[in-house]
């Protein structure tokens, strides 16, 4: 468990650095727009669709990773307040349920880089696919990250995590 755990670290750092890349890469974009626009009074059109296109790779595998790291919103209340082994079972199916959204979020953005692949996004000259190949992706690491979780809640000894009102803050 504990390799699985370090190879989804490592996805975790990639997604991240990938993420970091892409928003200052997006900085620039809009930077160029904003210099075209007012300067060179020649708005550089392209960089809208590009800059759709990063936000979506920033966003989507980030999400992921917010999965992984539970940031996302969660009521824990009525959960903590149940007896440890009915939490452990309800933790389980939660992240069971995460797991197979993401898997679902997986199987079918491929059904949508697969039919739109051989249209062209007029501005940029790539492929419509690539729009949604961040969306195939983020469903994979979903589900990949539900795996680890409930494996996690099966096998912790001491049931599953208590986030208690420290969840309700940012620490």
């Amino acid at each position: 468990m504990r390799h699985f755990s370090r190879v989804l670290d490592l996805f975790c750092r990639l997604v991240i650095v990938v993420a970091g890349a892409a928003l200052v890469g997006l900085v620039a974009m809009m930077g160029w727009l904003v210099f075209g626009r007012y300067v060179l009074n020649d708005t550089p059109t392209w960089v809208e669709r590009a800059a759709t296109l990063s936000i979506l790779c920033i966003a989507l595998p980030v999400a992921a990773v917010g999965v992984r790291e539970r940031f996302h919103l969660s009521v824990l209340g009525f959960r903590e307040a149940l007896p440890m082994q009915v939490q452990r079972w309800i933790a389980v199916g939660c992240d069971a349920l995460v797991g197979l959204f993401g898997l679902a979020m997986m199987v079918y953005s491929r059904e949508l880089v697969d039919m739109v692949w051989t249209f062209r996004i007029p501005l940029l000259g790539i492929s419509q696919g690539w729009t949604y190949v961040p969306l195939m992706v983020c469903g994979g690491l979903i589900t990949l990250f539900a795996i680890e979780q409930v494996l996690l809640d099966i096998l912790r000894k001491e049931g599953p995590e208590q986030r208690g009102i420290k969840a309700a803050f940012l620490e």
